[in-house]
Order: C-alpha cells, then sequence, then structure tokens
C-alpha cells in the first residue's frame, strides 16, 4: 500500500499480495477487466482494497476456465457465476467427449498399426459431430425404406432404432465398428443390398398384414431348424425336406431362397454384429439356421 494515507496499490504491491505476477495484473487491466480507481501523478494506476477483492474473483474465475469475456459479464452483473459454470459445464463435457473419442481412435491405430491412411480415415469418420454420425445413418435408413409403404412396422422401426452413435467412451474396438459400420452404409453394394432386402419384404406383405409377421417367420426358423440341427438333421438329407414342408407348406421354394439369401448374407450379418459391439449387446442373427434353410433349399427346391 502507498503509504500516503490514500490505502491504495501500485500493481507491483498488489502483484506482491496476490502472488499474481506484475505482467498478468498489467494485462488483465488493459483487457478492462481489472480497472484502476485512478492514477498517480506519474501516471502509474492505482487501485483499492476493493480491487484487490475483484481480482481474487477474476483469478478464480480464469482457474476454472472462464475465457475474459464469460469473466468481463460476470462482473458487470450480465451473467451469474452459476450461469457461466453451467455453459462451460457443457463446453468441457464436449471437449471430453471428442479426448475420448481421439484416444479411442489412437489407441486402435496402436494396436492394428494402421497406416496414415487407414489413421486419417478413421479420425475423420470418428470426430464427426453426433448429428453428423446420425444423419449418415438416418439417411442410410430412409434410403432403405424409401416409397415402400408395406415393409413390416416392425422391421422399419428396427432399422431406425439402429440409427447408433459412438458410445461417450468408445473402445478401440468400437471406434472401429463405428468407421467400418460408417463405410459399409455408404458404399452403393450394400445399400442396394439392404434396398433389396426390404423390397422383398414390401412385395410379401398385403395392406392387412399384421406387423411383426416377419419376426414370426423369423422365430419359426429358429424354433423348427434349431430342433433338426439338434437332432443331426443335414440339409441334405431326407428329413430336412420335411422340416422345410413344415416351415413352408406349399410356397414357392426358390422365391424363399432368393429371399433368404438377400437378407442373410455374409455382409448383412457384419452389419448386425457391428450394431452389437457398437451397442455393447452382442446380437444373435441366427444365420446359422437361416444358413441351414438356404443349403436345404438348395438340396431340395421341388416343393
Amino acid at each position: 500500500m502507498i503509504d500516503d494515507g490514500t490505502g491504495l496499490f501500485t500493481i507491483g504491491e498488489l502483484a506482491r499480495s496476490t502472488g499474481l505476477t506484475v505482467r498478468t495484473i498489467r494485462y488483465w487491466s488493459d483487457e478492462g477487466v481489472l480497472t484502476p480507481v485512478t492514477r498517480s501523478a506519474g501516471g502509474y494506476r492505482l487501485y483499492d482494497a476493493g480491487s484487490a477483492a475483484r481480482l481474487e474473483l477474476i483469478r478464480t474465475l480464469r482457474e476454472l476456465g472462464l475465457g475474459l469475456d464469460d469473466v468481463r459479464k460476470v462482473l458487470a452483473g450480465d451473467r451469474t457465476v452459476a450461469e457461466v459454470a453451467a455453459a462451460h459445464v457443457v463446453a468441457l463435457d464436449a471437449q471430453i467427449s471428442t479426448l475420448k473419442v481421439t484416444r479411442a481412435v489412437l489407441s486402435s491405430v496402436a494396436r492394428r498399426g494402421s497406416t496414415a491412411e487407414e489413421m486419417t480415415l478413421m479420425n475423420k469418420l470418428a470426430r464427426l459431430s453426433a448429428a453428423e454420425r446420425r444423419r449418415i445413418m438416418e439417411e442410410f435408413v430412409e434410403e432403405m425404406f424409401h416409397g415402400l409403404d408395406l415393409v413390416d412396422p416392425d422391421i422399419r422401426e428396427r432399422m431406425r432404432n439402429t440409427a447408433v452413435n459412438l458410445p461417450d467412451d468408445p473402445t478401440p474396438e468400437q471406434v472401429d465398428a463405428w468407421v467400418e459400420l460408417a463405410e459399409m452404409v455408404q458404399d452403393p453394394e450394400f445399400r442396394a443390398q439392404m434396398r433389396r432386402a426390404a423390397e422383398f419384404n414390401h412385395a410379401d406383405r398385403g395392406p392387412g398384414t399384421p406387423a411383426g409377421a416377419s419376426m414370426w417367420f423369423a422365430k419359426r426358423v429358429v424354433e423348427l431348424v434349431g430342433r433338426a440341427r439338434e437332432k443331426g438333421v443335414a440339409p441334405e438329407s431326407p428329413e430336412a425336406d420335411k422340416v422345410l414342408r413344415e416351415l413352408l407348406g406349399d410356397a414357392d421354394r426358390a422365391a424363399v431362397l432368393e429371399r433368404i439369401t438377400a437378407s442373410h448374407n455374409v455382409r448383412i450379418a457384419r452389419w448386425r454384429e457391428l450394431l452389437g459391439i457398437l451397442k455393447d449387446q452382442p446380437v444373435r442373427a441366427f444365420e446359422e439356421e437361416f444358413g441351414w434353410v438356404a443349403a436345404a433349399l438348395r438340396a431340395h427346391p421341388g416343393r
């Protein structure tokens, strides 16, 4: 404090009393967040006890990560500390989420020994915003069902629910799965496969067909084929033809084979597996059971 009875401080004295540097205090003064109460005859900035208290508040806010604009608003009374803190929590959460994705990408690169090109692609896809990632998936599902009003509503809803995103704290395996999934849904050949499966579902249903009928058939396949496989019935055996008759009745077996091939193949099975990895819930797609039916249909093409 200046020994003149005014109770004022120079920047140097303020620095010594607060532990801050003269340079920092001068910078905050230049930026308008710590205004001197007056100047000395020699032009030096002078501060009072209120300035010292204000300086402590500025330091606290800065240590909490607030920028000078927000500090200015708090000091001016335009925003409360609570409001600014809440906004910064949101911003920090976003930064933390980004850092977690970056960590997972780097872990995946280290584990896989990825090339620079692969790492660039992985980082680009994984760092897309949540909204952009969801848009990619939603556009894929929209294209798959566009104009197919008779598609089983349960199937449509299940597909919409697969518009998955990266978890908040993804594992390297989930980053790999998301990248592979994003590449798949942007592959014209895969999109055509999924569209074809949807078209078959649309063609097989009438206006009065109840929702969930497609799922009922899948459950029937699992039930009958599971029982046959437990008994050791091979798809090529005569007993397999009996299973097909029980399952399909007089349906056109060639048409059924075409539909099963369209909806149960290696790429679609991989799609379902990737969804399971992202949701951290292993997906049972019953590919073995449908594969058995396909093999039996090829071995017994007649009705």
